[in-house]
């Protein structure tokens, strides 16, 4: 390797070593929509195939070390299933990752959790909270990753303000229960399942709700979660402007949040969003970002999506990261919109295929962890294994 070729290849590993990304458990699950789901003889329906999914994953690709758990589905008796996850850990050398809460499945939110009218609902959806920070705790996990369905379909049918003061108490409540370790990741989303008006819809709400309860407390964003036309790179510069970024669900979609895997349809929009977070670490700011994955893999084979997507990852965040920024801001302070455009986009369309592939080399792992996946028979192993003893149980990511 010459001598410049040597020096790119340093600054792209040093890039992808600091580079992971958490998955999900329910990535792995048989998952669907309000219309139903098709099942998959390969998915996960127990938390140790989760726990073997992921750690697959995280072989293959090196970046994975965490799997995200939700509380009712992962661990459906509380924190009675924490030695259980423990053992998990031991075995698969994967660790509990972000704790996720589920205030939308049981059939008394169907007026909303957190902000219900009424009182009792409220302190049950607080109790499950208070639960879900204490199952954090005990496994040593930093996050508590909060998202509220909660809202309205018609006007005039409920008190927005009203609500806004409930989920401020709650929210509170929960910011007091934390461990000093810990942080509340608060999510938002402009529609679905609520279509008039949603209780977080949007960043602007989320900080405000994060500063409201505490300084642990920072927003979490869902490439999902925005309208179409939403310039989703420059809500996360505001955010990182503040100090307010907390961490993302990846994902893509082409109309909603329909929790495609991540840059299958824009690939370009991701490496916007890493841009502007290489940039403010240039910059000096001090950043502790979570990177996840969030995504309902119905068609595609839930362990291939799942290395797809962190392969694809992985490739964004390093394009973004060999983006010649000290030349782009002379480029900008000059106003050269055509060059500054150019090299911007130069460094998009740059193929870093060779280097991902030898920075695996260099760390012990398969150049390329798609190939490698369908080539060492796991999935056809775990296909055999637990074909007909899926869960009918759907759940919803």
């Amino acid at each position: 390797m010459e001598k410049a070729d040597s020096a790119i290849f340093d600054q792209a590993a040093l890039a992808l070593d600091n580079f992971q990304i958490e998955v999900p458990s329910w990535g792995f699950a048989n998952t669907g929509t309000r219309f139903g789901k098709f099942t998959q003889d390969a998915a996960a329906s127990t938390l140790e195939e989760k726990f073997s999914d992921a750690a697959e994953v995280m072989r293959l690709t090196g970046a994975t070390p965490t799997l995200a758990l939700h509380v009712l589905w992962d661990l459906p008796n509380g924190v009675k299933d924490i030695s259980k996850v423990r053992a998990l850990e031991d075995r698969f050398n994967i660790r509990a990752g972000s704790i996720n809460p589920n205030l939308f499945q049981d059939q008394e939110y169907k007026f909303g959790s957190l902000c219900n009218p009424s009182a009792a609902v409220r302190a049950r959806a607080n109790e499950h909270m208070l639960e879900s920070i204490e199952i954090g705790k005990q496994l040593g996990s930093r996050d508590l990753s909060v998202w509220l369905p909660d809202g309205s379909n018609y006007p005039g049918t409920q008190s927005i303000r009203k609500r806004i003061e409930w989920l401020e108490e709650a929210l509170q409540l929960a910011h007091a229960a934390l461990a000093p370790t810990q942080r509340m990741l608060i999510e938002y989303k402009p529609f679905e399942p609520a279509f008039y008006h949603t209780d977080i819809a949007d960043w602007g709400m989320s900080s405000h709700l994060c500063r409201t309860a505490g300084p642990q407390a920072r927003v979490l964003v869902d490439t999902g979660h925005h309208y179409s036309a939403q310039n989703i790179e420059q809500i996360v510069a505001w955010l990182l402007h503040t100090g307010m970024l907390g961490g993302f669900h990846f994902n893509d979609r082409r109309y909603a949040d329909d929790d495609l895997t991540l840059g299958s349809i824009d690939p370009y929009q991701i490496f916007r969003i890493f841009h502007e977070i290489h940039a403010a670490a240039e910059d000096g700011l001090k950043l502790d970002i979570a990177f996840m994955i969030d995504q309902s893999h119905n068609m595609k084979g839930k362990v291939e999506a799942t290395v797809q997507t962190v392969v694809t990852a992985q490739e964004l965040w390093l394009k973004a990261a060999l983006v010649d920024r000290k030349q782009l801001a002379q480029l900008q302070d000059a106003c050269d919109l055509l060059a500054a455009e150019e090299l911007f986009r130069g460094a998009f369309w740059r193929d870093v295929r060779p280097l991902t592939q030898e920075w695996r080399r260099a760390r012990g792992l398969a150049p390329n962890p798609i190939l490698a996946l369908k080539d060492d028979g796991y999935v056809e192993r775990i296909t055999r294994e637990r074909a007909g003893r899926q869960s009918r149980v759907a759940s919803y990511a």
